[in-house]
C-alpha cells in the first residue's frame, strides 16, 4: 500500500462537503493498495450548454482525485500543503447522461513532487477522459 495514512473514504467525502466536490456530487467510492477510485453525476450541473460532460467538470474530478491521492501518501498531512502546478486532460468520448468513474494511479511519487493518471469512464466502461495532473509538497510555515 503507497498510503501512508489510514484512509478512510468516509473522511475524504466528508472533506468534500461544502465545496466543489459536492457541488459536483463527486463522490469517493473505492481505496485500493495505490489507486483511489470515485463517481461524478452527468447532470445540470456538470454539463455544458450542447448537453455534454464538460471537459472542465472531468479536470475538476481529476485534480481533486490526485490532491487527495497527494495527502494521502504523507507521513504528517497537517505539516504540509498540496498544491497543483500542472494538469492536462485529453477528452476522448462524449458523456450525455448517467455517470462517469475516475480512477486515480501514481506515476511518479517524489518528496516534493507527484505526478498522478486519472482515468475517467462512462457506464459502458468506455475511457472517455485521460488526465495528468503534477502536485508540489509545500511545508506549512507556523
Amino acid at each position: 500500500m503507497i498510503w501512508k495514512n489510514n484512509p478512510s473514504i468516509e473522511v475524504l467525502n466528508n472533506m468534500a462537503k461544502g465545496n466543489m466536490l459536492e457541488h459536483l456530487g463527486i463522490k469517493i467510492t473505492e481505496i485500493g493498495p495505490d489507486f483511489i477510485k470515485a463517481t461524478m453525476p452527468v447532470d445540470h450541473r456538470t454539463k455544458q450548454p450542447m448537453g455534454l460532460l464538460h471537459g472542465g467538470a472531468s479536470v475538476a474530478l481529476s485534480e481533486s482525485m490526485g490532491s487527495f491521492a497527494s495527502v494521502l501518501i504523507l507521513d504528517n498531512p497537517s505539516e504540509y500543503s498540496i498544491v497543483g502546478i500542472e494538469i492536462n486532460a485529453n477528452h476522448l468520448k462524449a458523456v450525455r447522461s448517467g455517470s462517469v468513474y475516475s480512477i486515480t494511479k501514481p506515476i511518479r511519487i517524489g518528496r516534493k513532487i507527484q505526478v498522478w493518471n486519472t482515468e475517467i469512464y462512462n457506464h459502458e466502461d468506455q475511457l472517455t477522459c485521460t488526465s495528468r495532473l503534477t502536485t508540489m509538497t509545500l511545508e506549512n510555515k507556523n
